[in-house]
């Protein structure tokens, strides 16, 4: 049997990356996955098929994050598609992936507010008011799971926005662990470093040489490699586990 049969879960900025290999990796463990997307509608479903290609279920949501009304639309589309296809609108699974990484290195004395405050409107406060939001709809025994960023125990300058806003979010994990432990939620923060997102940047050889540099194994991160964490993190196997920083860097972080 596969270990996620019967489970429900959303994944937050699944159409392409990290975000696409959880939910294939998810609705290949039996859960039926709810695939949303900001703006790329036809990635998305292609994150579908390729999910129902393998004998899996899921569906798409739209909804811009970080905007006035962004957790309603998101929500109004989650559980018309969970009741449409069981007949309720429980969430046994959330993920939190979306993160906007639009403006990467911009200089400390160059950041404008409105970059500030978009960031943190997409990492930060979607993610709390999306869990906020869920907690009505997860079960005792649910998982919350947010993914952040390795960039977090290292310093960069150029990008001190992001990482300011990947670490609020595991602030967010550790306090919402403590919170929701008494109904045997597990919350937990899975935190890749660098990783092939698929993006033109890593198809230049001497990029992906340099950047594989910094795992223990010298290879780059696929996003199959944090898929398949979460996808453990979710299973009853994890249950517990609760409030932990899971180092799934490939060994970046050992100096």
């Amino acid at each position: 049997m596969k270990k996620l049969n019967g489970k429900t879960a959303l994944v937050t900025g699944s159409s392409r990356g990290i975000g696409r290999a959880t939910a294939v990796a998810l609705a290949r463990a039996g859960a039926l996955v709810a695939v949303h997307y900001a703006h790329n509608k036809q990635a998305a479903q292609e994150t579908v098929e390729l999910i129902e290609k393998d004998g899996g279920r899921a569906f798409t949501v739209h909804a811009e994050l970080g905007v006035p009304g962004d957790v309603d639309q998101l929500f109004q589309g989650l559980e018309a598609g969970l009741k449409e296809r069981t007949g309720r609108t429980t969430l046994d699974i959330l993920v939190n992936n979306a993160a906007d990484t639009s403006a990467p290195g911009t200089a400390l004395g160059e950041v404008p507010v409105e970059e500030f405050d978009r960031m943190f409107a997409v990492n930060t406060k979607a993610p709390f008011f999306i869990t906020q939001r869920a907690l009505g709809l997860i079960p005792d025994g649910g998982r919350i799971i947010n993914i952040s960023s390795a960039l977090t125990r290292v310093v960069n300058p150029a990008h001190t926005v992001y990482t300011m806003t990947k670490g609020a979010l595991e602030q967010l994990s550790r306090n919402f662990a403590r919170h929701l432990a008494p109904r045997g939620i597990t919350v937990n923060t899975v935190t890749p470093g660098t990783t092939d997102n698929g993006s033109e940047f890593f198809k230049i050889p001497e990029v992906r040489e340099q950047m594989a540099q910094s795992s223990a194994f010298k290879r780059l991160g696929e996003p199959e490699d944090i898929a398949d964490v979460v996808v453990f993190i979710a299973t009853d196997e994890a249950r517990w586990i609760t409030g932990a920083f899971i180092d799934a860097t490939g060994g970046s972080l050992l100096g």
